[in-house]
């Protein structure tokens, strides 16, 4: 009789592990992430007041405008595949230009998670991997170096970063091993590396050839590649040893000194290829990098831009100079020029597209879906995936085929053409 009762109980709590794991496969089914669906690729632009998603499998055609029309200021983008997020950091980057703010929006449903209002400014952050903390500068004109630590869960401040009295804190790169904050402020020559163990400085490059303008890292976190005011060129520095490795100017292009020449920097994924930005003469020009360390980059071609660059950001309220940006996007397949608009193909080395948006904005980055769930972003800043973590996310190829827009392909609704 005891046996038949165990045997019982047995087969009821089968029963039910069987029922919960039917269930659960079922909810993965509705919100996760397979490896049978298609992978698209977009590319999300953030002027003031709207983002915009472009398709980027399907001739960068417009697929959302998703109106934010309390994003006055706006000085960084940010995204969370992960946890299916945006954020974007908008208001005064400190000093004369007034208190910044923050917004968190779920890219799955669709709504804006929270704001916060801070009692100093933004610029351009960056998230650590697990998507916990943000690493957000108080912004250019503060000119404290204090870089605040942020909980994305909230928004609240848990502490800050001091680099140097004086530092205008401007932009910042998170490390895909997550161990390391990489530090720049626009008028300092020296670049500051935190640990984000301790939040505390472990390490200072320089002085490097002027204030540290756009910069990038490689995958293994081994390579600093930074841009300067007055310097029509670039720096490449070791990260191991601290120390200058080659310092690149552009050959055959002037600038005026003084000037912020080469406002724009963008490594491909596979770290072979460098583009820089040359704002003053509306060039991109790309080097061979594909021999660093031993090696010193080479200039092996000049892409002239369509719209000539100049003229001012509108609207916008402080800062509106069109300065230039660059990303590599679609797995180096194009370089996006902001404050131009033109899409360059890397594989002609040639202006492939014009998107009047990104003539207007400087932030910008990739975001992949699939099966109706982020699962990739590029970040803001062209980095290289070469030695990365394991587990990293990286950068696949886009369909460069006319395709339709597939429904779920971003969040719960279709794309829809505002």
């Amino acid at each position: 009789m005891k046996l038949g009762i165990f045997k019982n109980k047995y087969l009821l709590v089968l029963l039910i592990l069987m029922v919960l794991a039917s269930l659960i496969f079922f909810a993965q089914g509705v919100r996760g992430v397979h490896a049978n669906g298609p992978i698209h690729h977009y590319l999300y632009v953030f002027p003031d007041e709207s983002v915009y998603v472009y398709d980027i499998d399907n001739n960068f055609q417009l697929v959302r405008q998703i109106s934010f029309p309390i994003t006055d200021g706006g000085r960084g983008i940010i995204a969370d595949p992960a946890g299916g997020y945006l954020y974007l950091s908008y208001g005064g980057d400190g000093g004369i230009h007034g208190l910044g703010s923050l917004l968190k929006y779920d890219l799955i449903n669709n709504q804006i998670v929270w704001t916060q209002d801070y009692s100093f400014g933004i610029d351009s952050g960056a998230i650590t991997p697990d998507g916990k903390t943000i690493y957000m500068p108080d912004g250019e004109a503060a000119y404290d170096g204090t870089w605040h630590i942020i909980n994305t869960s909230d928004g609240s401040v848990s502490g800050s970063i001091v680099t140097a009295a004086g530092n205008a804190a401007h932009n910042t790169i998170v490390g895909f091993s997550g161990k390391k904050v990489y530090l720049g402020g626009l008028n300092n020559p020296t670049f500051f590396v935190a640990n984000t163990s301790t939040n505390t400085i472990s390490q200072t490059i320089g002085p490097l050839a002027g204030g540290v303008r756009p910069f990038t890292i490689n995958g293994s976190e081994s390579l600093l590649f930074s841009t300067h005011t007055g310097f029509l060129g670039f720096q490449v520095s070791s990260l191991s040893t601290g120390k200058i490795l080659y310092t690149v100017p552009v050959k055959g292009f002037s600038a005026p000194a003084g000037s912020t020449s080469a406002h724009g920097i963008s490594i491909s994924p596979d770290e072979k290829k460098l583009y820089l930005i040359d704002t003053p003469n509306s060039y991109v020009h790309v080097f061979d990098i594909s021999g660093l360390p031993k090696t010193a980059p080479t200039q092996v071609a000049n892409i002239q831009l369509k719209p000539a660059m100049g003229g001012l950001e509108t609207p916008c309220i402080y800062d509106c100079t069109k300065e230039g940006w660059l990303l590599a996007i679609g797995n180096g397949r194009y370089v996006v020029v902001g404050d131009s608009g033109d899409i360059i193909d890397t594989t002609t080395n040639s202006v492939a597209y014009t998107i009047p948006t990104i003539n207007n904005t400087r932030k910008f980055l990739e975001i992949d879906w699939l099966n109706g769930h982020p699962i990739f972003t590029t970040s803001r800043i062209g980095l290289g995936y070469v030695g990365s973590p394991r587990g990293t996310g990286v950068p696949t190829a886009p369909s460069v085929a006319n395709v339709p827009v597939k429904s779920n392909a971003i969040g719960k609704s279709s794309p829809q053409k505002k």
